[in-house]
């Protein structure tokens, strides 16, 4: 185990925001709960050395509503693997696709969160995308794999979100320029679609965003997300997650609490 997975596994147990870094959010925490915490000025916050991008709280909690609406929901209904439809893979956790992922890279996400049988079981939907997934997805909830909230959090926080911050960088240069919502608000939408780009008719937004994100151009962007929508008409799901991305960009520009950025 990483030493930033054992510190998110440290703030799930602290009740604190599970993102990876000891800043004085987990230090107060660990303090407390270790009976040592005095009152005093807070420390200024460590920014990492290495990270690709810094998105606002909101911003995430934003992207784990989209994907999992709640706990309370989550463990209710999609702590078992589902199939979302469409070209979707077999899914776990928070938005985790197990048909994107290769065998290898599920086994390093997930080894130690679940056990060597669930986790085979797991490995056995790698690739496997479309239609093909909707009984996979149904064999692996007979077989009773089940994913507990704990452990679909240190994967998205841990894991899978660096690697799509990272993702989103790259394919969005010029991001870490903007203000946090926004760069959140991009991560979501990468996170939510992948980062190709291409001469596609349903990629047309996202190659717009490309050079909106070089230009600043925060109403482009929001008005890119909203374009978007033509592409789903009877999802209302994805129709009002790009809504609350643009949202998230127009009002980006605002004055953000030093505890309120994440950088990953």
């Amino acid at each position: 185990m990483t030493t930033k997975e054992r510190i998110i596994r440290l703030q799930t147990f602290l009740k604190v925001t599970p993102d990876g870094i000891v800043g004085p959010e987990t230090l107060t925490a660990a303090e407390k709960a270790a009976g040592i915490f005095e009152e005093r000025a807070p420390a200024p916050e460590i920014v990492p050395e290495a990270y690709s991008v810094a998105v606002s709280k909101t911003s995430l909690a934003k992207i784990v509503f989209f994907e999992v609406s709640s706990k309370s929901y989550y463990e209710r209904r999609l702590a078992k693997p589902t199939w979302p439809q469409g070209g979707s893979g077999v899914t776990i956790g928070i938005g985790y696709d197990l048909g994107y992922n290769t065998k290898t890279q599920i086994r390093q996400d997930w080894r130690r969160l679940v056990s060597d049988r669930d986790l085979d079981y797991l490995k056995s939907a790698s690739g496997i995308r479309g239609a093909a997934a909707a009984g996979v997805a149904r064999s692996l909830a007979s077989a009773g794999v089940r994913i507990s909230f704990d452990a679909a959090q240190t994967v998205f926080f841990g894991r899978t979100l660096p690697r799509f911050a990272a993702l989103c960088r790259k394919t969005y240069p010029g991001i870490e320029l903007l203000p946090p919502d926004a760069q959140g608000a991009l991560v979501s939408l990468v996170y939510n679609r992948g980062s190709a780009l291409g001469r596609s008719n349903r990629r047309r937004e996202m190659v717009a965003i490309r050079r909106q994100v070089a230009e600043k151009d925060l109403p482009g962007i929001a008005a890119s997300l909203r374009s978007m929508k033509r592409l789903w008409p009877n999802l209302r799901g994805l129709i009002k997650r790009r809504e609350q991305e643009a949202i998230l960009v127009e009002n980006s520009q605002r004055i953000y609490g030093e505890d309120e950025i994440v950088f990953v």
